[in-house]
């Protein structure tokens, strides 16, 4: 008796099939009850017949999140099988589409210009459901979240639904949309107000900050200060937010909470790229060497091309936004049939502002350069430069969207170098989204040595490019100077790409780019090498992984180029 208990408590058992086109599958798995109960052990005809009858109705509405308001669905049980097999059947219909849309803002937004009135055009011009589209629901309430989120990240914080409706015609297979959103005040910076802390002082995180009291509020420039810290090395969280109190909106408090880092870290690492090859690291970093927030770095570095040794110490920024560092390097180096071995040392002095930074450096470099098959040569130079940089992105870490200018000039002092000479460097980069699926990027570099000859200018400020960051389809640093059988650095560079990427999800893509560049002693000989092909790019939580097969047009070779590594 008692082994015939568990088949007569699953007599009433079944299998269920869905038979519904693949955009509602889902959906239907996740809102039919029968899903939920078709592994439940005591199942009863009670409870097959409730859960039958309600089907139908979530079926439906199921499909009518989806924009299918009309869909025709029908249940039937098969109990001829053991267990039963039921089937669910959906027939979309014709979808729901978006007839009109109206989007209304009120509050002093409307009339700010340009801070409110440029976020009122961007939540407009970036609604998900513009007129001719399917109606979704988890569309729709997404977009209304998203156009208040873009209307709160102005100086609007407090911008807040106050209505909203999705009017549908079944007869007509339309639906008809309507927003209104609240402004509120306009919100300014206030003071900042700092918890967590206790190694640290807070004029350190203050420091980090650009916000100027008084300031119309942006999102942005709170989540960059927010970013900006978390990259300091001094803390292992952060978070930063205004007060939206609409009674504070005139000088609002940002509140900054931080979770201090271990002071001391080591961290290893291996990987292979088709530039250096294979590549092992060791650093060590102590964030707080003097008790003052002073941080002190060692990185020694193996790659079979490059191997490298660095100290650097770095004070935290001063009340001016300007942060200290000093570092000293040597390096040895064998690319192409070219010997090379550098020391450095010298200090740098780096504003925080990311958007608009400026950088200033002096450095003693001390360089040997062994040519395979030519003369070798020994140089040193007393360099100062200073660089300049642009930042106009939409995101200074990820960007999809802006552009990036920086300009560098320096050269090596008469008298403490082995000759003078000047330098001078020109990058631009640009990001355009072409639509939700394709977007370009394109980038112009070029630099120039300003010196009778290459002789006597350390290698390490002269010029050579080719490889997976450059030019495509070109070993690492190929494309050069030929002096013997070695590929040397020459006073003249210039490199370009322009790359369209294909994204069949948030998460990977297909790239098709072209590449050119080259690098030359004397600007008569100057040429530009081609390199294109496809490449493979990939989304992490770490940053983005690219694979690029490449064709040499000069060379006349085909390179797979991609760079792989993990830390820990």
């Amino acid at each position: 008796m008692d082994a015939a208990e568990p088949a007569a408590k699953n007599k009433n058992g079944y299998t269920l099939v869905i038979d519904a086109p693949g955009a509602l599958r889902d959906v239907l798995v996740a809102s039919v009850g029968l899903v939920r109960w078709q592994d439940y052990a005591d199942m009863t005809d009670e409870l097959f017949d409730q859960l039958a009858r309600e089907s139908i109705g979530e079926a439906r509405e199921a499909a009518a999140t989806e924009g299918f308001f009309s869909a025709a669905v029908d249940l039937t049980v098969d109990r001829s099988v053991s267990p039963a097999l039921v089937t669910l059947r959906v027939v979309e219909g014709a979808p729901t589409r978006i007839a009109d849309v109206a989007i209304a803002v009120t509050g002093l937004a409307t009339s700010d210009a340009p801070a409110g009135t440029d976020a009122i055009a961007k939540l407009r011009n970036e609604w998900p459901l513009p007129s001719g589209a399917v109606f979704r629901q988890s569309v729709w309430e997404a977009a209304k979240t998203r156009a208040v989120a873009t209307l709160a990240a102005s100086p609007y914080a407090a911008a807040s639904l106050t209505n909203s409706a999705a009017t549908i015609d079944p007869d007509r297979f339309t639906a008809d949309l309507s927003v209104e959103i609240a402004s509120g005040p306009p919100f300014r910076f206030g003071d900042l107000e700092v918890t967590g802390l206790s190694r640290y002082s807070v004029a350190l995180v203050r420091n980090y900050s650009t916000l100027q009291r008084g300031a119309p509020y942006s999102a942005q420039q709170v989540d960059e200060f927010a970013r900006r810290l978390n990259n300091a090395g001094y803390f292992a969280s952060v978070q930063a937010a205004i007060d939206p109190d609409p009674d504070k909106a005139s000088d609002a408090t940002v509140r900054v909470g931080v979770i201090e880092a271990p002071r001391r870290r080591i961290e290893a690492g291996i990987g292979y790229s088709t530039d250096v090859e294979f590549r092992a690291n060791l650093s060590y970093r102590d964030v707080d060497v003097d008790g003052a927030a002073t941080q002190f770095f060692a990185d020694a570095r193996y790659e079979t091309l490059i191997q490298s040794g660095s100290l650097r110490l770095a004070r935290p920024p001063n009340d001016d936004g300007w942060q200290d560092s000093a570092f000293a390097r040597v390096e040895h180096t064998n690319v192409n049939d070219l010997i090379t071995r550098t020391a450095g040392f010298g200090i740098r002095r780096t504003s925080i502002d990311g958007r608009n930074q400026w950088q200033f450096g002096v450095a003693m470099l001390y360089d040997e350069q062994f040519p395979l098959g030519a003369d070798s040569q020994t140089s040193h130079a007393l360099y100062v430069d200073v660089e300049r940089a642009w930042r106009r992105t939409d995101d200074l870490f990820s960007p999809t969207r802006g552009w990036v200018v920086v300009l560098q000039a320096g050269g090596g002092i008469p008298g403490a170098s082995t000759r003078g000479f000047g330098r001078i460097i020109a990058r631009g980069q640009g990001w355009l989204p072409l639509d939700d699926e394709n977007d370009l990027t394109a980038r112009l570099e070029g630099g120039a040595v300003l010196a009778g000859s290459r002789n006597g200018v350390p290698s390490t400020l002269l010029f050579r490019t080719g490889g997976e960051t450059s030019v495509r389809g070109y070993k690492f640093e190929s494309l050069g100077v030929q002096d013997g059988e070695a590929t040397v650095p020459g006073r003249y560079f210039a490199a370009g790409s322009v790359e369209v990427t294909h994204w069949f999800s948030q998460a990977w893509g297909v790239a098709a780019f072209v590449d050119a560049g080259n690098a030359v002693d004397e600007v008569r000989d100057f040429k530009l090498e081609l390199g294109y092909g496809l490449g493979a790019r990939i989304r992490t939580p770490i940053g983005p992984f690219r694979f690029d097969l490449a064709y040499g047009q000069q060379v006349r070779q085909v390179r797979l180029q991609f760079s792989v590594g993990v830390s820990f």
